[in-house]
């Protein structure tokens, strides 16, 4: 895969070393077998003759490469008008005096279970609007935190910039087992002390596991979790970092959540590098005993710079959760990237909106996280009190039942969803739908494990010269293949172009869902074209692959471009057998869902988890405070 924008670094990866006492370079965490090696300073060669302890050429050397810097960027430096700068709330007494007015006390007064002084404004976790005419905006937790879930037993790693956590809202929640530093190398991952750069983490950390009922802050989605991570983002940081990061703890995490990735800027195009893609696919085929851990990832900002998702190997990647955004109104927002990888939405912020309630260093709370930064964690929380419902759910399972659970009809105002081959609703903007957590966890509860994972590949090697205003068609025959039900699908892409950002890439398959994998992005004026790049998809997602496939690649602009077509690779993967869960009924839209039934939907549902939790009909009476200890 293409590494953008890099700086070289001094050091050098290598698997397997020869055996001497005089060679003890220090192992990459998680591996057996891999090594880092520091070059002499000045030295940018790899010669054999006493630059290392050892000859490179040395035939028990499985692999080497230079370790190289990667600018990461994390994604909520973003705000909701892109002419006019947001101005960050971070203390507390103020965020509440400018939002609260006479209307806010009613509804505080309404809806008020958790005495924590931000759980009124955390609008995304309960419906607080008073007009029952408006779309609805939460989650659909509250059902959920009924039942007695909130995510005991779940363990929550958040790979970034460091989490505060002797925060009062996140101590007693801080698990200190699955937690690393790996700029410092030890287990603290306390951040630097940088108002303005490292808030990041703790504000991620807080949306997951922020502490109920303890007055301080809001409350978090899986409130009952444990919460950790790794401090990794950093101007020198290298794939090294994130490999490390990526399967730090792999025995003891459930998941692992990710608010960043490369440059937002619409040029680049980046994925893992070799060791990170190692302990992905490690990760979900060994990770929690085997059933794998779940990796969130939010799919980038970039919209305002026509940036696609696609571009991004990590959101993009088939073992990850790429989670995109949606504003309180339902809406896409500015900064939102379209691809056809996004498997669901969650709420963030969008134009004039509230934006998304949390933890801040310093102790501090702040009512300002945003971008897909914001809704990743969110989405985390949601799989916490998932697996707490069932812990036997493999990776494949919560992808299923995302797929089966998310609803399209708070977002569906803008337009017409497209219908795949069996009948799933999709959009390249919002993917399956806005996560719903108490259809998540009800169906998780009787929840039958899907058949193994199998694939089958096929290739076309067109050799095409192709130009501006041309528009080629590649057909594939997918013939004899095993799967029958499709879950991801990667279109593995050679394209050789003078300018990348021109190019659009379609695909149409058998039985007729008609998918754009990449869109135009004006800013990438790169001429390296694609090489073995992986253009994925979610949106044939149950379908049967088997038939003609066709791509369609093509440059619209008015510019002299040239290039050739060199190899395509489809790979499918999916199911032999029908899961369970598609066996009983075709996919259930519930079409009211974005309505709110007030009578039902608030005043019947008792929080039975926490004496101190009220219904909202009891929250002016002490004496009522329902009680199941």
């Amino acid at each position: 895969m293409e590494l953008e924008q890099q700086q070289l670094s001094n050091c050098i990866e290598i698997q397997g070393i020869p055996d001497s006492k005089e060679i003890n370079p220090p192992k990459v965490l998680g591996f057996e077998d891999v090594y880092t090696f520091r070059l002499p300073e000045g030295r940018r060669t790899l010669r054999s003759g006493g630059r290392l302890p050892f000859n490179i050429k040395d035939t028990r050397i499985k692999w080497s490469e230079r370790l190289y810097t990667k600018q990461r960027v994390k994604r909520d430096d973003w705000v909701d008008d892109p002419d006019k700068k947001l101005e960050r709330v971070k203390r507390i007494e103020e965020s509440i005096r400018s939002l609260e007015t006479p209307e806010d006390v009613r509804l505080i007064r309404q809806n008020q279970r958790f005495n924590d002084e931000f759980w009124r404004y955390q609008w995304y976790l309960h419906d607080n609007h008073s007009n029952p005419n408006l779309p609805r905006l939460d989650l659909n937790v509250l059902p959920v935190y009924a039942k007695g879930i909130t995510g005991k037993g779940v363990r929550v790693s958040i790979l970034d910039d460091g989490i505060e956590h002797n925060h009062t809202d996140l101590h007693n929640n801080y698990d200190p087992e699955i937690s690393w530093d790996s700029i410092d190398r030890d287990p603290d991952p306390y951040p630097e002390n940088d108002k303005e750069n490292n808030t990041h983490g703790t504000r991620c950390a807080g949306e997951v596991a922020m502490t109920a009922n303890n007055k301080k802050c809001g409350v978090g989605v899986a409130w009952g979790a444990k919460v950790g991570g790794v401090r990794l983002l950093h101007p020198q940081m290298s794939g090294r970092d994130e490999a490390e990061a990526l399967g730090y703890a792999l025995d003891k995490v459930d998941i692992y959540s990710s608010s960043w990735g490369p440059k937002d800027d619409g040029a680049t195009v980046e994925g893992p590098g070799r060791l990170a893609n190692e302990v992905l696919r490690r990760g979900v085929e060994e990770g929690r005993g085997g059933k794998g851990v779940i990796y969130v990832w939010a799919n980038g900002n970039g919209g305002g710079n026509h940036d696609n998702c696609n571009c991004d190997g990590y959101s993009s990647s088939i073992y990850t959760i790429g989670i995109g955004s949606t504003s309180k109104q339902g809406k896409f927002p500015w900064y939102g990237e379209v691809c056809p990888s996004t498997l669901a939405t969650a709420y963030s912020s969008g134009a004039n909106d509230q934006l998304i309630a949390t933890t801040d260093i310093n102790d501090q709370c702040t009512l300002g996280h945003s971008g897909t930064s914001a809704a990743a964690p969110l989405a985390a929380g949601i799989i916490a009190l998932t697996l707490e419902a069932n812990p036997n759910l493999t990776w494949r399972d919560v992808q299923h039942l995302i797929v089966w659970t998310s609803e399209y009809a708070p977002l569906a105002s803008d337009n017409d969803w497209p219908v795949n081959g069996v009948g799933l609703h999709y959009d390249l903007r919002f993917g399956f739908g806005l996560l719903n957590a108490g259809a998540l966890v009800e169906a998780a509860l009787n929840w039958t494990t899907v058949p193994a994972k199998t694939t089958c590949t096929a290739t076309s090697t067109p050799n095409e010269e192709f130009t501006s205003q041309d528009e080629i068609k590649i057909r594939i025959n997918l013939q004899d293949c095993p799967v029958k039900y499709m879950e991801h699908l990667e279109l593995v892409v050679n394209i050789e172009y003078t300018r990348r950002g021109a190019l659009e890439v379609y695909l149409r398959s058998p039985q007729g869902t008609e998918v754009q994998l990449l869109s135009q992005r004006p800013k990438d004026m790169s001429t390296k074209g694609f090489v073995n790049w992986p253009l994925t998809s979610v949106a044939t997602w149950g379908e049967d692959p088997s038939g003609i496939w066709t791509i369609y690649v093509q440059d619209r602009t008015n510019e002299i471009n040239s290039g050739v077509l060199r190899k395509f690779t489809l790979i499918v993967h999916g199911t032999a057998k029908m899961p369970q869960h598609m066996k009983s009924e075709s996919r259930s839209y519930n079409y009211e869902y974005k309505h709110f039934n007030y009578d039902t939907d608030y005043n019947d549902i008792l929080i039975k988890q926490d004496k101190n939790i009220y219904s909202i009909d009891q929250y002016e009476e002490v004496r009522d405070i329902i009680d199941i200890n």
